[in-house]
């Protein structure tokens, strides 16, 4: 019997033929893994622009409706290569990036300066360099120290640097601890409550060779209530009146940043674009029409929520091991334990947060009875898991390929060399055909770094 794939997890091209293989773009991941070797990332083209097209196109006509313009950003720190990057530009988003690699990254693929942006809780004096030589849009000032190293940089290179202050709103939202970062007792931004946000922006407008063109917020990840969104607006367009009141200026853009959510089990709903960009807009003009304010320029930023679902990673099984132990009922229990030929380095967030995964049986069907199993990987770490608990074949044996789909966003980015294991590549499917965007590393590129 081949799997049942959730619409919600999966690229919209995948499928199950009749021998339960699993394919996506037109090409079978048996066939991939035959030339491209496993474990392997897999990245829907189609799908991934589709997705990039769905978040402006809503943004846009929401935003429409109130005289508002939108800008949106691909939050690059999801994942980022040249191909991807240049992608995202020809479907109407621009960059944002988060350090100087993935600022190197951007130009590389040709996007315009002024279409990027730089974050970033500790740039270093070379990013700020990098990104006011390579003219970006805006860089997001994240302290008080920030603000008078980048007014010293702009004045050193005779240029008007435009700049963001991020703020924290104190609206919590999305999942782990470790991904809501509008609280405040957190490294990122200057917080409204705390007074330090105003300060901020009141020091910027003392530097001349700045240009103060927004405010920044990001109230999270993995957020799937829009409500945390419309809070975070209404908070900021407060900010954002006040100090109008206060200096005169009136700040043309707010970014409102990204963390909308995706489906990773079956049966999860992820955020709805359309839905989220009617309720934020209709929040920002209620909020705009009370404080008697023009509307401001909109900017958001989704990574996760467009290439999270377009990709997929697939494994081939190794050993696989029935263990039985107590529960906490004190009764008997088996857990089949699946290990794949990858795991935490290729996929750091299970380990990390505990984030839920799925997995299903990718090279052939199988009749036999479903057994709860774990897949985990191959390193030398007990919490080395890829999935915590999946329903799999009691059949399924080593050299049967398994495919874990939403795995497009923080897989290859987050990925290291623990175990000195190479890290897989990354291969595009379209319209049946496939080609490398980021090559599969191997032992030399790590022993090239070893000088002995």
């Amino acid at each position: 019997m081949p799997p049942v794939l959730d619409p919600a997890l999966w690229p919209s091209t995948a499928l199950v033929d009749e021998a339960g293989v699993v394919a996506v773009g037109g090409v079978p991941v048996t066939d991939l893994v035959a030339e491209h070797g496993s474990p392997l990332y897999v990245l829907d083209e189609a799908d991934l622009r589709s997705r990039a097209r769905a978040y402006r196109e809503a943004f846009v006509a929401a935003f429409a409706e109130i005289g508002a313009e939108v800008d949106v950003y691909y939050a690059g720190k999801a994942f980022l290569s040249v191909a991807v990057a240049r992608w995202m530009h020809e479907e109407g988003l621009r960059i944002d990036t988060a350090t100087g690699g993935e600022l190197a990254v951007a130009l590389r693929a040709g996007v315009p300066g002024a279409e990027i942006g730089l974050h970033g809780n500790n740039k270093s004096d070379e990013e700020l360099e990098r990104a006011l030589a390579a003219g970006v849009g805006r860089i997001v000032l994240d302290s008080l120290e920030e603000v008078v190293r980048v007014a010293a940089a702009a004045r050193a290179r005779g240029v008007r640097a435009p700049v963001m202050v991020r703020v924290t709103t104190g609206v919590h939202a999305g999942g782990h601890e470790y991904i809501s970062t509008a609280h405040e007792d957190q490294k990122f931004g200057l917080s409204i409550a705390g007074g330090q946000a105003e300060r901020a922006l009141h020091a910027v407008l003392q530097h001349p060779e700045l240009e103060l063109v927004g405010i920044h917020s990001h109230i999270g990840s993995q957020i799937l209530d829009p409500a945390g969104f419309e809070e975070a607006a209404r908070r900021i367009l407060e900010l954002r009146a006040t100090l109008a009141t206060t200096t005169g200026h009136l700040v043309p853009e707010v970014d409102l940043g990204g963390g909308y959510g995706i489906a990773y089990l079956p049966g999860e709903v992820p955020i709805d674009p359309q839905q989220v960009a009617r309720d934020v807009a209709r929040t920002v003009a209620a909020v705009c029409r009370t404080q008697g304010t023009s509307v401001p320029r909109i900017s958001i930023e989704p990574g996760r929520a467009v290439v999270g679902p377009a990709g997929i990673t697939v494994y081939t099984v190794g050993t696989v091991k029935p263990v039985t132990f107590t529960d906490e009922d004190e009764s008997p229990r088996t857990r089949t334990y699946v290990s794949v030929d990858g795991g935490m380095s290729d996929n750091l967030r299970p380990a990390l947060y505990g984030a839920r995964y799925h997995a299903v049986l990718a090279s052939r069907g199988s009749v036999a009875d479903a057994v709860t199993s774990r897949v985990v990987g191959k390193h030398c770490e007990s919490g080395d898991v890829v999935v915590h608990e999946v329903e799999l074949p009691v059949d399924i044996a080593r050299g049967d390929l398994l495919a874990v789909p939403a795995t497009g966003a923080y897989g290859r980015s987050m990925a290291s060399n623990y175990n000195m294991v190479p890290r897989p590549p990354v291969v595009a499917v379209r319209d049946g055909d496939a080609r490398v965007l980021v090559r599969r590393e191997t032992e030399d590129d790590l022993l090239a770094l070893d000088l002995g």
